[in-house]
């Protein structure tokens, strides 16, 4: 049993945890489910000894059912916040991700028979790139810096809802 790089010390929860951003047909792959209101992007904990390139491979092929290759790492994205409802919730949060721009294979056909944590099915949506305002996607930073994310590697520090690119 492989276990993520993640603990919890008191009322603070770390987690380190690696993100895909793939895009196809002018649309970005997010990820829903029955029980949250927003989107979330495709990916999750990096298992202890693992890579992280192995880390999102393995995840985007988990959640989707496809083999993406990586195009390369886009985000270092430090992120903390407090979460009110969940596993997480009354404990304040801590979780770093690396977000990888995934390359491109022409089509939005996917094979995802895919569940959350918490036995929730999840369904993968595309989302008109320039659209993305109308929703409420994670990370939030997706919104306002989708080119720099293209064109090289971006730090991002998301505290109190607010990106904040170092």
């Amino acid at each position: 049993m492989s276990y993520d790089c993640c603990f919890t010390h008191d009322n603070n929860w770390f987690r380190y945890r690696v993100g895909a951003i793939i895009i196809e047909d002018d649309c970005v792959l997010f990820v829903k489910n029955n029980i949250d209101d927003y989107y979330y992007s495709v990916g999750g904990g990096v298992h202890m000894n693992e890579e992280a390139q192995d880390a999102i491979v393995r995840e985007v092929y988990e959640e989707t059912g496809v083999k993406y290759e990586i195009d390369h790492l886009a985000v270092i994205h430090e992120n903390f916040f407090s979460q009110n409802s969940s596993s997480l919730k009354g404990l304040t949060c801590h979780e770093i991700s690396l977000y990888y721009l995934m390359k491109s294979r022409g089509t939005k056909k996917l094979n995802s028979n895919s569940y959350n944590s918490f036995g929730a099915k999840e369904e993968m949506c595309f989302l008109p790139l320039d659209k993305l305002e109308d929703y409420t996607v994670y990370p939030s930073f997706i919104k306002d810096n989708l080119q720099q994310i293209k064109d090289g590697i971006v730090h991002i520090i998301t505290r109190d809802n607010k990106n904040y690119i170092v």
